[in-house]
């Protein structure tokens, strides 16, 4: 335990699961789009339904989606800065069967058209957890730089993207897998202990198999 969960992060209150975790989670969704959105809706779940308005969790999401920290001046103001920036957003709610009291569910459209919906929790003290994304379960905090790997299902394809991680000298902190179906869809989760450079992530997306390579480092600006 560290001196900052014990006073928790530096942040725009009032909350610290309401406020900073929210803006935390917004800003992971923005990375892992790649952009700023041009239309997000953003759907609360329990707590974050039922008070969040309230400890402003709809502005800390829409400003996280704009990529500020939890601790900007301008988190307060954020919905008046999505619409000088051209970013179209909703704000609604949403019952998860099962889910964290602190959910939101975020639906992003990029400004090319892609969309991605990204499910997150917020922990308490700032900390948050990324649970879903595209409706394909994973699980990870955006505290290490993390891949994000879609995949076939089919033998051999963990080896593939392991040894080529051993070999540029990535050493893998976790490694998680999930499925939605035998022969399906799957998805790799890795955090590693160091940065992965931009022509790893670019041979990883070559593999055959490999249909999609998402790199999130939040310490990367």
């Amino acid at each position: 335990m560290t001196i900052f969960d014990i006073m928790g992060p530096i942040m725009i209150g009032p909350s610290s699961s309401h406020t900073a975790g929210a803006a935390r989670l917004g800003r992971i969704a923005r990375r892992l789009l790649g952009r700023t959105p041009a239309r997000a809706e953003i759907l609360l779940h329990g707590s974050f339904a039922a008070t969040g308005r309230g400890h402003g969790t709809d502005k800390a999401l829409t400003a996280g989606l704009l990529g500020m920290a939890p601790d900007d001046p301008r988190l307060p103001q954020a919905f008046d800065v999505a619409r000088e920036e051209g970013m179209e957003v909703t704000v609604g709610s949403v019952n998860l069967q099962g889910a964290h009291p602190n959910t939101a569910l975020l639906r992003l459209t990029a400004p090319d058209g892609r969309a991605l919906e990204v499910r997150g929790a917020s922990l308490g003290g700032g900390r948050v957890r990324v649970e879903a994304i595209d409706g394909l379960e994973c699980t990870f905090s955006g505290d290490l730089p993390t891949l994000i790997i879609r995949n076939e299902d089919r033998p051999g394809q963990v080896a593939e993207v392991t040894g080529l991680l051993s070999r540029h000298g990535v050493n893998i902190a976790t490694m998680q897998l999930y499925r939605d179906m035998r022969g399906g869809l799957a998805v790799m989760v890795i955090e590693s202990d160091q940065p992965i450079d931009r022509g790893v992530k670019e041979r990883l997306g070559s593999l055959d198999g490999i249909v999609r390579v998402t790199y999130l480092n939040m310490t990367e600006e």
